[in-house]
């Protein structure tokens, strides 16, 4: 099973979200439609990446985390795409700078838990990503403290958008960053793995 690129023209705003999703669910689901409402989002891609450079250990194989991410999101305005394995981009930071190249026009939002955040700064060229991409933060439960104390928040506390003007994220000129606080799903991927209910081998 292949996958073309998605489709968007200029003056889109995409919204970005990446990952192993290993698998996907419906936290997944819930905070990508959360990010579409709260910071004026077109369109969300789901970037399902082949490997995390800071994960140790490999994921499923990428087709069948592709395949169970289109059988948990059913809407319209959210496209999940193998991108970045076209590409062979492997970082974030190479992965923008090749869509920005490949979809000139296009708004690009980078969407992200509080818990990167509050890593962010041990990403590959993450003040450059900064610089070129508005970041949108999406708070879960018991790292709101440590984002909101991160390095990189510390460092570009002076471009950060107010939660109460969320909605000017998908319009403003990077850097800028807005942090929300999203009521989120108690589901998460490693959870689903450490009961068992997800089955890593290759798809027969």
């Amino acid at each position: 099973m292949r996958h073309s690129f998605p489709m968007a023209r200029p003056g889109q705003v995409v919204g970005l979200l990446g990952g192993s999703f290993d698998p996907a669910h419906e936290g997944h689901v819930h905070i990508t439609r959360e990010a579409m409402k709260r910071f004026g989002l077109s369109r969300v891609w789901w970037l399902v990446s082949p490997g995390n450079p800071l994960k140790s250990h490999g994921p499923a194989p990428l087709e069948k985390r592709m395949a169970r991410a289109q059988s948990v999101m059913h809407d319209p305005r959210v496209t999940i795409t193998d991108i970045e394995a076209r590409l062979g981009t492997r970082y974030t930071a190479q992965t923008l700078a090749a869509l920005m190249n490949v979809y000139p026009g296009v708004r690009f939002v980078w969407l992200m838990g509080a818990d990167n955040l509050a890593q962010f700064h041990r990403w590959q060229d993450w003040t450059w990503i900064t610089e070129n991409v508005p970041l949108g933060v999406l708070a879960r439960p018991g790292d709101r403290i440590s984002a909101r104390m991160s390095r990189a928040a510390r460092v570009y506390r002076d471009h950060r958008i107010s939660a109460k003007a969320s909605q000017m994220l998908a319009r403003a000129d990077a850097p800028a960053w807005c942090f929300v606080n999203v009521a989120m799903s108690p589901q998460s991927s490693s959870a689903i793995r450490a009961a068992g209910n997800w089955d890593t081998s290759p798809q027969t």
